[in-house]
């Protein structure tokens, strides 16, 4: 209800017209001291906002060449061609230790004697290095500027890469028998490549690819103690103990003493985890394309 005469128009018109007044007042008002926020005597400027990461110093394309090859090889299949990880290995650009890495003096301690499920990579301390000033190329800052996706890892031969694959795939698998269809259960190229390299992580983290359908059975070990033998699912083995899983899940535990009891390990991934050291960063490539053709 209004008193006096307003009405509802005159009450806009006038809340309009005091709304442009205090802001052409704030529009002529002087601008608050350098160094201060205008809110009190003596206030200081909150400091500028610092990068996320330093910076590294550029690095010759050679260097970064040698490390790309080496990285592809050795690295790629767990932490990713973006060395975000996804694959089984986790993020190396968030990683406290690569980050506070130089040219290797602390990545390379844990590729020379590995960490948790990473085995031990023999590199030359000057692979290392290489590696090392790859890994640090990347940008570490926003989601988006730290990704340096390839447009495309399909970029081999498949010919050639159909050679390579009978050469050092053949005796063990076929595109007619076990692989039949690969790329159509497959159908993202990285976790392709990623699969065949180490099959028990085809799927990738939170199963982007889709599940693996290379059916890696697990590793299982074989303990025995005067003379009786036990199989089981390898559960944990270190220099003290061995720990088992029968098929029920039941877990049974052995103390270990140098040699004794016996303890066979059978790995069904150590033709894989041989052949990584061997591959070249082009036969990846052209068996890569060679799979993906494989429908």
């Amino acid at each position: 209800m209004f008193h006096r005469g307003y009405t509802l128009q005159t009450t806009k018109n006038l809340t309009i017209a005091a709304l442009v007044a205090a802001l052409s007042l704030a529009a002529q008002a002087p601008a608050p001291p350098a160094g201060g926020r205008g809110g009190g005597r003596g206030a200081v400027a909150p400091p500028a906002r610092p990068a996320a990461y330093p910076e590294r110093p550029p690095v010759a394309q050679a260097v970064l060449d040698r490390g790309r090859a080496i990285y592809g090889v050795n690295c790629n299949f767990c932490h990713g061609s973006d060395a975000r990880g996804g694959e089984g290995g986790p993020n190396l650009l968030r990683s406290e230790l690569v980050l506070n890495d130089k040219r290797g003096e602390l990545i390379g301690k844990v590729i020379l004697n590995g960490q948790g499920e990473m085995p031990a990579i023999k590199l030359t301390p000057d692979q290392i290095g290489d590696v090392a000033d790859y890994i640090h190329s990347f940008k570490v800052g926003g989601y988006d500027v730290s990704r340096m996706v390839p447009l495309s890892i399909v970029v081999g031969d498949p010919k050639v890469g159909e050679q390579t694959f009978a050469k050092m795939c053949g005796s063990c698998h076929s595109v007619t028998g076990d692989l039949k269809g690969i790329a159509s259960k497959i159908t993202d190229p990285k976790a392709l490549q990623n699969g065949w390299l180490m099959p028990g992580n085809a799927g990738g983290r939170g199963g982007r690819g889709g599940p693996s359908p290379f059916n890696v059975p697990p590793t299982t070990v074989t303990v025995t103690v005067a003379g009786k033998a036990t199989t089981g699912r390898l559960v944990r083995i270190d220099d003290f103990i061995v720990t088992l899983a029968d098929e029920n899940g039941a877990q049974k535990t052995f103390r270990r003493d140098g040699e004794v009891p016996k303890v066979e390990i059978n790995d069904p991934m150590k033709a894989h985890k041989e052949l990584l050291s061997k591959y070249t960063d082009a036969d990846i490539h052209n068996i890569t394309s060679y799979l993906v053709t494989i429908q």
